[in-house]
């Protein structure tokens, strides 16, 4: 991109989904639950693989797992599964398709007991994003007090590939917090929204 635009470092020389992710999605917040949902089964899918990796992906995850609705991938059957994981259009690792079924059933649980589980994710930041002030990349932890909270509490509930660290990704890309380095021009715009 040419636009002379200061991003975040992580976002140099990557291909341009990749900076339209970090423009126009990576922290904004997010009060759809297929969103949610979306981002919880590719933040996990991500464990051990860079974000690229997934990017390059989704598509084929979104196709594949009926647009994140999970309503209907809570009942995808095992035949279903086997041909999902046997799949090149996403990461083919067993127990993280598999981990995407139990996931949308402990999701449905918490959409019946909050009313949607934007109302029980949101609950954990007092219902605003948290605002970071990080000058350097290097600054950005890969995990919090509150994302072990989070963590501990979805495993509670049933969800698998939902670490840490894991977990502050996701709080990252929804907009939970606001972890836009300070000279990174989305931080501020963010600020504004």
């Amino acid at each position: 991109m040419s636009d002379n635009k200061i991003r975040c470092a992580w976002v140099k020389n990557t291909f341009e989904r990749y900076k339209r992710y970090h423009d126009e999605e990576w922290g904004v917040p997010v009060h759809n639950d297929f969103v949610h949902f979306e981002f919880l089964t590719l933040e996990g899918a991500q464990a051990g693989l860079s974000w690229s990796t997934i990017l390059k992906r989704r598509e084929g995850y979104r196709r594949l797992f009926a647009g994140f609705n999970p309503e209907k991938v809570a009942g995808f059957s095992e035949e279903t599964l086997e041909q999902i994981a046997c799949n090149p259009a996403i990461v083919r690792h067993k127990k993280k398709v598999e981990s995407v079924v139990s996931n949308a059933r402990a999701f449905l649980q918490i959409q019946e007991e909050f009313g949607s589980f934007d109302a029980y994710i949101w609950e954990f930041v007092d219902g605003k994003p948290l605002i970071n002030h990080f000058e350097k990349l290097e600054e950005v932890p890969t995990k919090t007090v509150m994302s072990d909270q989070i963590a501990r509490d979805l495993k509670n509930r049933g969800f698998a590939f939902v670490g840490s660290t894991i977990i502050y990704a996701y709080m990252q890309a929804c907009g939970l917090v606001n972890d836009h380095i300070t000279t990174c021009y989305r931080h501020k715009e963010l600020l504004l929204d």
